[in-house]
């Protein structure tokens, strides 16, 4: 999400190597960087995850609360995710409410996690009509060196992998701590993890890095799940002013189709375990 002022020699540098098929950190255009994953970071929520990619880096908590269902899902759990772009992740954030950048960046990721169906939410009621779990998910920034959507993207998924159920006294009417062994209800085979594509230059580039986002003409965020072994899209958003070409969309889905194959054994297993 990074966006400044950049000299144009180093603009012609960037896009001048991506043009020969390489990138100034010597990765390929749709190389991504090597992920990195801290479980436990705080036994106080459901789950605390500190994800790095590159050295990008993201803390992911999850806690549950006891809500009354919306009147039209009166038997389902809720969901919220919120994000802090915080300014010790990078100087273009600044302090105060929250900014246009990270009410996208929590819509985006929320609503990938949403629509693919991922939380099993008629399993979070207590009491149709009355009484059910909300699931939040809250999104720290502790660096940006590019590609925040994905990094908080696989914090999110991995920390609600790894969140567990709250110890609820019904007679009391209050929680009391966390369980060990019980995790929240997720449907497995409907996971779904999202990819960001920008335009750099003419090429179309997996996992910008800082300098390399700052300059895109456009990104397109796509999440993807499991249908049988092939990808199937559930959720797809477009950032910044650039139009993307049927041409830019067509290498697009193949970069993502390509990369959603290699990654997402890797993605489920961080997820599960």
């Amino acid at each position: 999400m990074s966006s400044f002022n950049m000299p144009n020699l180093q603009i012609e540098k960037i896009e001048s190597y991506l043009k020969s098929g390489k990138r100034l950190d010597g990765r390929k255009s749709e190389d991504y960087r090597e992920l990195f994953v801290e479980d436990n970071v705080s036994r106080n929520s459901a789950s605390a995850i500190r994800v790095r990619l590159g050295k990008t880096e993201v803390l992911a908590g999850v806690h549950l609360a006891l809500a009354v269902p919306y009147p039209d899902s009166a038997d389902e759990g809720t969901f919220m995710t919120s994000a802090e772009l915080h300014p010790m992740a990078s100087q273009q954030f600044d302090i105060g409410k929250p900014g246009i950048d990270s009410v996208e960046l929590a819509r985006v990721i929320d609503r990938g996690i949403r629509e693919s169906g991922f939380i099993d939410m008629k399993k979070l009621c207590i009491k149709k009509g009355e009484k059910v779990w909300q699931v939040f998910v809250d999104i720290f920034t502790i660096n940006d060196d590019g590609n925040i959507l994905d990094v908080a993207g696989l914090a999110a998924l991995i920390a609600l992998g790894r969140a567990r159920m709250p110890i609820y006294n019904e007679k009391e009417d209050k929680i009391e701590g966390y369980s060990e062994s019980e995790r929240i209800p997720l449907n497995k085979d409907a996971l779904s993890f999202s990819m960001t594509f920008h335009k750099v230059g003419s090429v179309i580039v997996a996992d910008v890095g800082h300098d390399e986002e700052a300059i895109s003409k456009f990104r397109l965020t796509i999440a993807m799940g499991d249908n049988k072994g092939k990808a199937r899209i559930t959720a797809m958003q477009k950032g910044k002013a650039g139009t993307i070409s049927s041409s830019d969309m067509e290498t697009i889905l193949k970069l993502a189709e390509s990369k959603w194959k290699e990654m997402f054994p890797k993605v489920r297993k961080h997820v599960f375990g």
